[in-house]
């Protein structure tokens, strides 16, 4: 009986080598690598490294081209092994079998009690493990806490910058916050203007360069994020709460920005308000949604609700979402340019698409999109500068240093 319980884990493990072996093979044809590459291939050893970002941001080609450099690893697909895989167990017949010293686990959050057994390798197991997951995960999860075993690691889509050079070998240096709203700016970076609109609906994304992507595909991202993702992380969400949420991603993807708020979400949908707070909070946590807080202390802190670009394309036509688009760009803009920011609420309380950063110590207002009002006055809100940020794809103005400048500038972070 041990002798055929050998031979069954032997040829397992068989499998899964010859899956790493398929992996590899996939991303040999690819010639260039994501402008984090770099820095990530540079953490080596020990904390381990977890990946985490949007699904179609390119973690998976990323993660098989890190396992490529390392010929003592493998790569594993977490949603491929059984629900009770142990993954400990794993590891340790492969290091002893194969002196694998590395794995790369894609979809981590796949894996029931998945910090369980990571910490398990780490303090037991020489072997580095480097993980996936499209849902930001807690590194404290059920008590077992990782946060000083593991480095987080946010993958973006690409910046405008990067999908210029992966789309059309256009290489830029980086433009600074700072200088792109202070500075004359120049003509190259002007002159990028007609491939705005191929990135705002869907170019970020590097899977919408392949051979016969469309934004179709979207639909079924979001499908999968709310149906497998979720649930995968949160295995207590019932059918009906799976059900609710795809609701609460369609009301809020059909619905003007200024619309959307916990009450809107909570009598639309059918659910208790604290349900819609949770529900945002998943949605959030799954890179669907952005929520982002006013600026002052004495207003209401409810959340200016942004979809991430360009899933609310799946409910409203590129017309009709042209205006939260341009907003939804500048949050993931500034993401890149790893910049707080925050919304800016009129006197009267209302929800505007001027948004407040500090650059340099200085406060400054950003209107998205707009005309230009002048000085505005907002409720809890000083600033020193007010630059608007036109899409100039759309209306063709005039860049101004430290007044006006194209949208789509802030995107060669």
């Amino acid at each position: 009986m041990c002798f055929l319980i050998a031979i069954l884990n032997q040829m397992d493990l068989t499998a899964l080598l010859e899956l790493d072996r398929l992996a590899i093979a996939s991303v040999s044809p690819l010639s260039k690598k994501r402008y984090v590459w770099e820095r990530l291939r540079a953490s080596t050893g020990r904390p381990f490294v977890a990946l985490f970002g949007p699904r179609g941001s390119g973690k998976t080609v990323l993660l098989r081209q890190l396992r490529a450099e390392n010929d003592a690893a493998i790569y594993l697909s977490a949603d491929t092994l059984d629900r009770g895989t142990d993954l400990f167990d794993i590891a340790k017949r492969l290091h002893e079998n194969y002196r694998i010293s590395a794995l790369y686990i894609d979809e981590i959050h796949f894996i029931p009690d998945y910090a369980r057994h990571v910490k398990q390798i780490f303090d037991f197991l020489p072997v580095a493990v480097w993980f996936t997951s499209s849902v930001s995960l807690s590194l404290t999860a059920a008590g077992w806490d990782l946060s000083r075993r593991v480095v987080r690691q946010r993958l973006e889509p690409f910046s405008f910058r990067e999908f210029l050079w992966f789309e059309s070998d256009r290489v830029y240096q980086p433009l600074s916050l700072a200088d792109c709203l202070r500075s004359r700016i120049g003509s190259e970076y002007l002159a990028a203007t007609p491939a705005f609109r191929r990135y705002m609906v869907g170019g970020l994304h590097p899977f919408m360069l392949g051979a016969g992507a469309d934004t179709s595909l979207f639909s079924g991202i979001l499908d999968t994020v709310v149906s497998r993702d979720i649930p995968g992380f949160d295995p207590s969400l019932s059918a009906e709460d799976i059900n609710r949420l795809h609701d609460t991603v369609r009301f809020i993807g059909s619905s003007p920005v200024d619309g959307i708020n916990y009450s809107s979400v909570s009598r639309n949908v059918g659910i208790t308000k604290y349900k819609a707070q949770r529900y945002l909070e998943y949605l959030e946590r799954s890179f669907i949604l952005t929520r982002v807080m006013p600026a002052g202390t004495n207003v209401l802190q409810e959340p200016k609700v942004l979809m991430q670009l360009p899933y609310r394309l799946v409910y409203q036509t590129l017309d009709q979402a042209i205006g939260a688009l341009r907003e939804e760009f500048f949050a993931q803009a500034m993401r890149h340019h790893e910049q707080e920011f925050r919304y800016a609420k009129s006197t009267r309380g209302q929800k505007t698409p001027d948004y407040i950063v500090d650059v340099d110590g200085e406060r400054t207002v950003l209107e998205i999109g707009g005309p230009g009002k002048g000085r505005t006055q907002f409720k809890e809100v000083e600033y020193a500068r007010k630059v608007v940020l036109h899409d100039t794809s759309a209306r063709d103005v005039a860049p101004e240093p430290g007044r006006s400048v194209p949208l789509h500038c802030v995107g060669f972070a």
